[in-house]
């Protein structure tokens, strides 16, 4: 999908949001989105955000094939071996899995998207979620825009 090195080079130091106790971490592991998501999780997490439908293995691989041509993807998943509990989907879809909730999986995940971008000298930053996920979304640095999405 793209170079893993790009995530440990994130400048932590930009974050603006804050985790209690700590940053998660123990256990975890940041990296880009891979072929064997498809069987690890990745479409039973993004479902309970969206409806995904039946994808084949073929679709999924022409998809994924297809973001990692066009260089402009930066799928990331939160991977707590062997499950993947949190995934990203071009911050339009975060979602967490019922089992990773309450462990600031979502903080972390889109702490990560926005260093990464601010690394990437992305100018902007969209957003797409729902009203009621707005007060989490501006601990971030977002706001809300007249299209109904939030960015920076």
């Amino acid at each position: 999908m793209f170079d893993p090195s790009l995530l440990k080079e994130v400048d932590w130091s930009l974050n603006t949001a804050t985790f209690s106790p700590a940053l998660p971490g123990e256990g975890l592991v940041l990296r880009p989105l891979c072929t064997t998501a498809l069987n690890r999780g990745f479409f039973k997490a993004l479902g309970q955000l969206t409806e995904t439908g039946v994808v084949s293995p073929e679709q999924f691989m022409k998809s994924f094939e297809h973001m990692k041509k066009s260089g402009d993807y930066y799928v990331t998943v939160v991977e707590d071996s062997p499950r993947t509990n949190c995934c990203y989907r071009r911050v339009e879809d975060v979602v967490v899995s019922d089992e990773g909730r309450g462990k600031q999986l979502g903080k972390l995940l889109l702490s990560t998207l926005t260093l990464l971008s601010k690394k990437l000298n992305r100018y902007k930053i969209t957003l797409e979620c729902l009203p009621q996920n707005f007060g989490f979304d501006k601990k971030f640095g977002y706001t809300v825009s007249e299209e109904n999405y939030m960015c920076r």
